[in-house]
């Protein structure tokens, strides 16, 4: 979750954001490169631990088949994809005409609950197998041939691949996560639920079988350079650079290979933060218990800062583009990589006491029903 609103930051207040694509080596710098793939790790642990959390719901509610726990899950998923389409939305480009709809991770995390709020009643040991299948064979999809009509073109997209679709009104639908891939990783997280009850010991040891196991996967996989991810990596200008590349890993929709690595290093963290405890986790666990409320209200102040910036440029609130796709930013505005840090570490700041606030508030009110919600 931190790490995520670096990204965010960069995005949004970056000067090259707007033209540049962060993983292309022929023009990003190592320290964008690596900016950029740093934050690669949050999407898919927020999706599998998503599973994970759906698993652990249910059975402290009751037994996971039982209707009522897997109503809850259908609820909070359709709560989840109705954020996105609206405040989180408005977030992104503050268009109050709404022209632009981006899908993303909470869509994909709203659409997954629904659809493990049908499945979860099915042996878990199935769930998972379905869901290793689907990581590491969805890849072969790409060899479908793009579709011409426009109603086989969404539901594809919308299943199965990233896609920018113009509709004659003038609103954009961009599909930046499609919901199968995704829900392969949720149902591997929702299936490794069991292994999170385990006495600290036993499950620590999984948990670092599982990173080093995914880690090795990706390290051969990646070194045959045949299969598992729609870019095959090369060599570059040097050594560094051709390190670069074969970690370059697509995301969009995840590879096998970037769901590899980047589970992989969530196993392995997971691994040593597991019964650790420090001011670092005490700090991170007051952010954690809280995602969805640190979701919102991040993007929000990402936004708020960027406003500021442009301001602070010099440049009028007229002059902010506001139209499909665009976050708003003047194509002249922006900082510095140095200054995108610093402002991401004084968003995580701020963000700190209204995270332990909310966290307080939703502990001592159980009886508030929506705040299960958010």
């Amino acid at each position: 979750m931190v790490i995520m609103a670096l990204d965010h930051v960069r995005d949004l207040l970056h000067t090259p954001a707007l033209t540049q694509d962060p993983t292309d080596l022929t023009t990003a710098t190592a320290p964008v490169f690596l900016t950029r793939w740093i934050t690669h790790f949050c999407a898919p642990t927020f999706v599998f631990l998503s599973g994970t959390s759906a698993y652990l719901s249910l059975r402290k509610r009751n037994a996971p088949e039982a209707r009522p726990a897997r109503w809850f899950l259908l609820k909070r998923g359709l709560v989840l994809i109705g954020l996105e389409v609206t405040l989180i939305n408005f977030a992104f480009w503050t268009d109050g005409q709404f022209r632009s709809l981006l899908l993303q991770v909470i869509f994909v995390i709203g659409g997954g609950l629904v659809l493990l709020s049908g499945l979860a009643r099915l042996p878990i040991r199935w769930l998972g197998i379905a869901g290793l299948g689907i990581i590491f064979l969805h890849d072969l999809l790409g060899l479908v041939p793009a579709f011409t009509n426009p109603a086989a073109r969404l539901g594809w997209a919308i299943l199965f691949r990233v896609d920018l679709l113009r509709f004659d009104s003038g609103f954009t639908l961009l599909i930046g996560y499609p919901l199968i891939p995704w829900f392969g990783i949720m149902l591997a997280g929702f299936a490794c639920g069991p292994g999170f009850g385990l006495p600290t010991a036993p499950r620590r040891k999984r948990l670092l079988q599982l990173g080093l196991g995914s880690l090795g996967l990706f390290l051969v996989v990646r070194a045959i350079n045949g299969y598992g991810d729609a870019v095959p990596w090369s060599a570059q200008k040097n050594t560094l650079f051709t390190v670069l590349s074969f970690l370059n890993v697509s995301k969009y929709p995840p590879s096998l290979l970037y769901a590899a690595v980047m589970l992989g290093g969530m196993f392995l963290l997971l691994w040593l933060a597991d019964g650790a405890s420090s001011v670092v986790t005490r700090v991170l666990t007051v952010y954690g218990k809280v995602p969805l409320f640190y979701y919102l209200i991040h993007w929000y102040l990402v936004k708020a800062a960027m406003i500021g910036m442009v301001l602070w440029q010099g440049y009028r609130l007229a002059d902010m583009p506001i139209g499909p796709l665009s976050f708003g930013r003047p194509p002249g505005a922006g900082v510095s990589l140095p200054v995108v840090y610093v402002v991401w570490f004084g968003l995580v700041v701020v963000l700190y006491p209204l995270c332990r606030w909310y966290g307080r508030y939703k502990s001592l009110h159980p009886e508030i029903g929506w705040l299960r919600y958010i």
